[in-house]
């Protein structure tokens, strides 16, 4: 199994700004120029958290965004339900223990589920993207315990005015 977190911060590191809004995103261009389709085609499960699955529905039909992956929203809201996605109630690290180790597990949006992975050494793969956004204040992608986390910066690629930084787990 391999987990990978794909995704999008501003200059100044923030996944979204201190609204959960993602409007400074979808300014600064599209997926089509990024290597989002490539990326998707390889994911077997998508797992994001419960404001991530809000901003997609402000998009438009979540399904049109995950149509081949097995999909999972953490969250503690009980009375919810989507079809094709799964809601989970649980700890998110010990849901991925249990998950095939055959599968390529993606780790979309939010810190507060990229954070205990991250604690627990259990991320492969980042993916990340930087816009030419200063928010100035928002929601930061990383807030992970305070311990030293070594990558390997394997690929760098532009794409329209989106650099993006590949990373493998040292």
């Amino acid at each position: 199994m391999s987990i990978y977190f794909y995704g999008c911060m501003t200059l100044d590191g923030y996944l979204a700004d201190k609204n959960h809004n993602l409007d400074w995103l979808h300014e600064s261009g599209s997926t089509e120029e990024t290597s989002y389709e490539d990326f998707y085609k390889q994911m077997d499960i998508v797992i994001m958290g419960k404001k991530t699955f809000n901003e997609v529905l402000k998009m438009g039909d979540p399904k049109v965004f995950y149509p081949t992956t097995k999909n999972y929203v953490f969250t503690h809201d009980k009375n919810i339900s989507y079809d094709d996605f799964n809601f989970i109630q649980r700890d998110v690290v010990e849901f991925v223990k249990n998950i095939d180790k055959n599968k390529h597990v993606w780790i979309v949006g939010g810190n507060s589920l990229l954070a205990p992975l991250l604690d627990h050494d259990m991320v492969d793969v980042m993916i990340v993207q930087i816009a030419p956004v200063l928010l100035g204040d928002g929601i930061p992608l990383f807030t992970q315990k305070e311990a030293v986390k070594r990558f390997e910066l394997k690929e760098i690629n532009k794409y329209g005015q989106f650099a993006e930084m590949v990373y493998i787990k040292k």
